[in-house]
């Protein structure tokens, strides 16, 4: 007879109930292993299949082909052309640059399996007898070169270990196949690593190999049970760096039946240790899980109990204050590669000779919270520019480069509807073209990144409306969205990848619900459903974080000979080796836990990415809903790493070089560690902030607060802006964020802080990232705060603090704990943030079209700062040899201006508050002039 989907077994009842401290009778009766948890038993039969391969069955990772999802994933040679079911992607030319493998995408055609059942000579092998001792069960089989055994008493799972003598030379795997099996229909949800979450099922039984496995495991849940098999940590060492020649399993989920049963099967066919000879012994665990909890709560008990998660990092290299401080400072040199005729930064790592930008708001947040005024000039202003012109974020003004997608087009605004709104918003709502271009924006619908189309309409957009507007239908109209979206995409497992809000499945976040959306939503109405919504999306979204390999109490050796690691990809583009000393560093401070692959169709070479903007998010969700797993996962992806910014990736090989302070201060050929998309500094600038500010809030449960912009950027970029509004510091109202660079020292690393800044005083929130007091002198820069013999040094929190003197006091900080000061009789030295955040009182009409040359013209209002004309056309040199602008100021004095090459556009400071006029002199390629009409603005 058939018993989810295996023969019953002629052997034992062996009953382990893991809600009673695995409790074990073993009678006489023959059904399998039967795991009891919460009332409900599971049987777990001793069955294995063995796969023999007589030569190297050519394993190799292949475009998998799933529709509207780009994933690699393991194959296998086959003879018999009846067992040849998988057809290989055709790959486009724009999938090409860094983390796209032309190994793995743009190899021949060949007959392969993708079916783990088909990748060798497949046998069922059954135990017949069994026998106990103490708290072991060994089991036999008709083949003998097959034992196995199982270890009830172990924790937190029963541990099943096989051993396997091969009988001929050969390439053998060995699949536990005995777990339950349930049908798609009896399961409420699943997960195989890394793309099969919630109701998604595989559409053929592939096998994740143990580097691309966050946990080394699949599950499917019941309802209210949780099964799965594990593979024992010990088969998935930390060192060397995970990667496919190294990995000693791989991890299924479907069944030849199509049936739904997590398995195993080690070692992967063809990988490493497959080649064995007669006689050789080869020797596995795995445990047998059974959870009553769902599906990411069975992951997080793996993760804490099996593999060790904790709130496991602090700063030691280096302050979060002191990384932001480096990465602005090198976002400002020669080598962050700012292309300033193309208002963008090269992105050449992927596509030669373009730029490519996130977000205005990285920029001017940073202008704005460190008093910079340079940062404006040379980064915000243009970016500015930048994407209120451009039709997407990749610009070439190569019309032939296909790699990517880009647009040399000047159709914007490519800046999103959000970013429109944040920038109306911070300019006091004194420039109201912002407000025309969001409503157009809401109603059609663009392609801005890739080619991936968002819809204009909707919730998320109509939420940012209201927050611009205060207009109430835009608010109602977002709720009932929302709630439509609650209904039909949160309340459903997900079947498919067919979830049209989610865009192109590539990026992690469209895996997932809305859900910094639907905090953001939370925080807007207070309705609890969001919340919840939203820790659901955040708590799948941790199945994406690296959860294994379990780290190691040692230390480990890294740039061994002097020399760091060398990404393939970089040397193959010819990139020099770079060099940093061999030394010795704790295994925690290498480790990738907490950090994500960058994405489905790059997952098997950026395992861990720096760009975790998740953090702040999930750090302040998990504190609304008391969920210390997100704010765990949260100080994993951040804290400790790098001492400025790293480049992209962990990827070839463990190594201390990306935590150097000059490790990205080498020009793009001498980098060749990991890959740098120049278009990442900001943004991880603005991550930073927003984790500063979320941890200080967190901290003070709520009583250091400041409003915030959304910086939606596209991808995983997503982040709060800070600065552009005055928030508190427990009871004091209108303090203003302020944090200019080298503002104070400390004298530990363990001190996170924030600034604020209200009249004569300086508020300040240090918070502690390890797990010991600290006491730390502090030591104010005279340059930036003013301080006299009157100064003196009040505790809004209890914290204790030392009197200042000369601009220094003591303070003493609780292991994870927050103190909180205000400096009375402190001036600071504000330099720029003032004049951009006043509020400007001109008016006038701020925005026009000219007809020749389809131009657009705008006039920024910058507070007191002051007025720039801005002005672009869409037409290109196809059609125009050259443009001339012609402006008149307030007194009629007439000026012009010229550009020749393409893009033509024009920037014009305006000294008064005056009305200004301008038009066009066009030639075409002809030689022929054209004059526009006259327009003017500020009138």
């Amino acid at each position: 007879m058939m018993k989810n989907g295996i023969p019953r077994l002629a052997a034992c009842l062996l009953l382990i109930n893991l809600a009673t401290k695995a409790q074990v009778r073993v009678p006489s009766a023959a059904e399998g292993i039967r795991v009891t948890s919460a009332g409900r038993q599971f049987t777990f039969a001793p069955a294995f299949r063995v796969l023999y391969n007589g030569s190297d069955p050519g394993m190799a990772l292949k475009p998998a082909g799933i529709k509207r999802v780009e994933y690699n994933v393991l194959t296998w040679k086959v003879a018999d052309s009846s067992r040849a079911d998988f057809k290989q992607k055709k790959i486009q030319a724009s999938m090409a640059g860094d983390g796209f493998d032309d190994r793995i995408l743009r190899t021949k055609s060949e007959w392969r399996t993708a079916n783990i059942f088909n990748a060798g000579e497949s046998e069922i092998l059954r135990a017949s007898a069994i026998r106990t001792k103490r708290d072991t069960v060994f089991f036999s089989f008709p083949d003998t070169a097959l034992s196995a055994y199982l270890l009830t008493s172990a924790k937190p799972y029963p541990v099943l270990h096989f051993t396997y003598k091969p009988a001929r030379n050969g390439y053998y795997s060995i699949g536990y196949v005995g777990a339950p099996a349930l049908s798609a229909a009896d399961a409420k949800e699943i997960w195989q690593p890394l793309i099969w979450q919630e109701r998604r099922i595989p559409d053929a039984a592939y096998l994740t190999p143990a580097f691309m496995a966050p946990l080394p495991t699949t599950m499917v849940n019941t309802g209210r049970h949780t099964i799965g098999v594990l593979a024992a940590p010990e088969h998935l060492p930390f060192q060397p760096l995970p990667m496919l020649p190294n990995s000693q399993f791989g991890i299924a989920l479907l069944n030849d039946q199509g049936m739904l049963q997590p398995q195993v099967y080690a070692p992967i066919p063809g990988g490493y240790g497959s080649q064995m000879k007669k006689g050789d012994r080869f020797d596995f665990s795995v445990q047998l899980v059974a959870e009553a909890k769902d599906i990411t709560h069975t992951y997080q008990f793996i993760a804490e109990k099996v593999f060790g998660f904790k709130d496991y990092r602090r700063n030691d290299i280096a302050s979060l204050n002191t990384v932001l401080d480096n990465m602005t400072a090198y976002a400002m040199t020669q080598y962050a590669w700012f292309v300033d005729s193309l208002k963008g930064f090269a992105y050449s790592t992927d596509v030669p000779g373009a730029v490519k930008n996130v977000s205005s708001l990285n920029p001017l947040e940073l202008s704005i919270v460190r008093d910079d005024s340079v940062m404006f000039e040379k980064r915000a202003y243009p970016l500015t520019e930048f994407m209120l012109s451009r039709e997407k974020f990749l610009f070439s003004l190569d019309s032939l480069q296909k790699i990517q997608s880009p647009s040399r087009r000047l159709k914007g605004p490519v800046a999103p509807l959000s970013e429109l709104a944040a920038l109306y918003n911070v300019f006091g709502k004194s420039n109201p073209f912002y407000l025309r271009l969001m409503e157009k924006e809401y109603k059609v619908a663009r392609v801005r990144n890739l080619d991936v189309k968002e819809d204009g309409a909707s919730w998320i957009n109509a939420m940012h409306l209201y927050k611009a507007t205060g207009e109430g239908h835009y608010l109602s109209t977002a709720i009932s969205n929302a709630n439509t979206y609650l209904r039909d995409r949160v309340a459903q497992p997900q079947a498919a990848f067919d979830d049209l809000f989610a865009g192109s499945f590539f990026f992690w976040p469209a895996f997932t619900n809305r859900w910094i959306e639907l905090s953001q939503l939370y925080e807007l109405t207070g309705d609890t459903a969001y919340l919840n919504a939203a820790v659901q999306g955040a708590r799948h979204y941790t199945m994406f974080t690296w959860m294994s390999p379990g780290i190691p109490d040692s230390a480990i050796t890294v740039n061994k000979g002097g020399k760091a690691p060398m990404y393939w990809y970089l040397r193959s583009k010819g990139h020099a080796q770079m060099y940093y000393p061999e030394e010795k560093a704790p295994a925690w401070r290498l480790s990738e836990t907490g950090l994500t692959p960058e994405s489905s169709g790059t997952s098997t070479g950026h395992r861990g990415i720096f760009m975790t903007n998740f953090a702040p998010w999930m750090l302040r969700i998990g504190y609304y809903a008391k969920d210390t797993f997100l704010m765990n996962v949260a100080k994993a992806a951040t804290i400790g790493r790098y001492r400025n910014f790293p480049g992209y990736h962990i990827n070839t090989e463990r190594t201390t070089a990306y935590e150097q302070e000059d490790f990205p201060l080498h020009a793009h050929k001498a980098q060749s560690v990991n890959s740098f998309h120049y278009n990442h500094i900001l943004p991880m600038a603005s991550m930073l902030i927003d984790y500063l500010v979320t941890d200080a809030f967190v901290r003070s449960k709520g009583q250091i607060s400041f409003p915030a912009e959304y910086i939606e950027g596209y991808a995983y970029l997503q982040n709060k802006m800070y600065g552009s509004a005055p928030g508190y510091f427990y009871d004091e109202k209108d303090v203003q964020l302020w944090m200019p660079a080298r503002l104070l020292t400390s004298t530990s690393r363990e001190l996170n802080y924030i600034a604020g800044r209200k009249g004569n005083r300086l508020f300040l929130a240090f918070t502690n990232q390890s797990k010991e007091t600290v006491r730390s002198r502090i030591r104010l820069n005279a340059s930036l705060v003013a301080t006299a013999a009157r100064s003196k040094v009040v505790s809004l929190n209890g914290a204790e603090a030392g009197k200042i003197n000369n601009g220094e006091f003591d303070c003493s900080v609780a292991p994870g704990g927050i103190a909180v000061f205000v400096v009375e009789n402190a001036v600071p030295v504000v330099k720029f943030q003032d004049k951009l955040l006043a509020r400007s009182a001109d008016a006038g009409n701020d925005y026009a079209m000219i007809a020749a040359g389809n131009a657009k013209a705008m006039l920024f209002r910058l507070g007191a700062y002051g007025r720039r004309l801005f002005l672009f056309l869409e037409d290109d040199d196809n059609r125009w040899r050259k443009v001339q602008l012609h402006y008149t100021d307030g007194a009629g004095k007439e000026t012009r201006l010229k550009d020749d090459t393409y893009p033509f556009e024009f920037t014009v400071p305006l000294q008064d508050a005056g009305a200004v006029q301008c038009w066009l002199s066009l030639e075409k390629r002809d030689g022929t002039i054209v004059t526009s009409e006259k327009i003017t603005l500020g009138k």
